[in-house]
């Protein structure tokens, strides 16, 4: 299948928007795909086209502070990290009610990310039951204890870190997918994940996996790293199929 690849800025959110070419002014399925810390759209880009492919109308952003949106790493730890997370929250909204203004898009709507992309999943899994099926790709669906993961280790390496750090990050818990399970209701989620991932950990997933035995989740776990190669992203176009194609529009 042809594809277009449409560079948009919406507002002042730079995004790419893959079709294919004979159905781009057609109503699609709609999966809006999140890039991972310090990456960009453009990296995730293998994987809009894979979902393109298969049918879907895909919006790839840059989150802020990435791709064209740069900005420096602020010294104070995890500052530049939360604040793209949270743009990311205030922007999905944003983005959805564009395309359906636009008549491209009905109520089949999906979101799914990589690392931190897959961290801003989970999160909006918590407030958007517009979301039908979500892939979360070396994220983690618990917030608050990712949150204390970076205390600990800007302590251990003496960094600076402000006394109110927590209050500061109050809407992180809002936010924490593993403390609202039943937000969940009975969506589909993937969740994949390499086994020696040190980056976003791997326990992180496999501990709310086993405390959601009942929720409808789908547990990859593979022998890698914080690392996404192509079979990968063939198996998560390959769930959005299964769970997405066959909805009623």
């Amino acid at each position: 299948m042809k594809l277009t690849i449409r560079k948009r800025s919406l507002g002042s959110i730079p995004l790419l928007e893959v079709v294919g070419e004979q159905k781009r002014n057609d109503v699609l399925p709609l999966i809006v795909f999140y890039h991972g810390w310090q990456s960009s759209k453009e990296l995730v880009l293998t994987q809009g086209r894979y979902l393109a492919e298969a049918g879907f109308r895909v919006i790839l952003p840059d989150a802020a502070n990435h791709g064209e949106r740069k900005q420096p790493i602020v010294k104070i730890p995890s500052l530049t990290f939360w604040q793209s997370i949270h743009t990311n929250l205030f922007e999905f909204g944003f983005i959805v009610d564009h395309f359906k203004k636009l008549g491209v898009v009905d109520e089949r709507i999906a979101v799914g990310g990589v690392s931190m992309g897959g961290i801003t999943t989970c999160a909006l899994l918590t407030h958007h039951q517009e979301i039908k099926v979500a892939a979360c790709v070396m994220g983690s669906p618990k917030l608050t204890k990712y949150r204390q993961r970076i205390v600990d280790h800007a302590t251990k390496l003496d960094r600076f870190f402000p006394h109110d750090y927590e209050t500061l990050l109050k809407w992180v818990p809002e936010y924490d997918l593993s403390m609202r399970p039943e937000t969940l209701g009975d969506r589909p989620v993937l969740f994949w994940h390499g086994i020696h991932d040190i980056v976003v950990p791997y326990s992180h997933v496999l501990e709310f996996v086993k405390e959601n035995p009942y929720k409808n989740l789908t547990f990859i776990e593979e022998d890698e790293e914080h690392l996404v190669k192509v079979p990968t992203m063939k198996q998560i176009t390959a769930f959005f199929v299964k769970e997405m194609i066959g909805l009623k529009e």
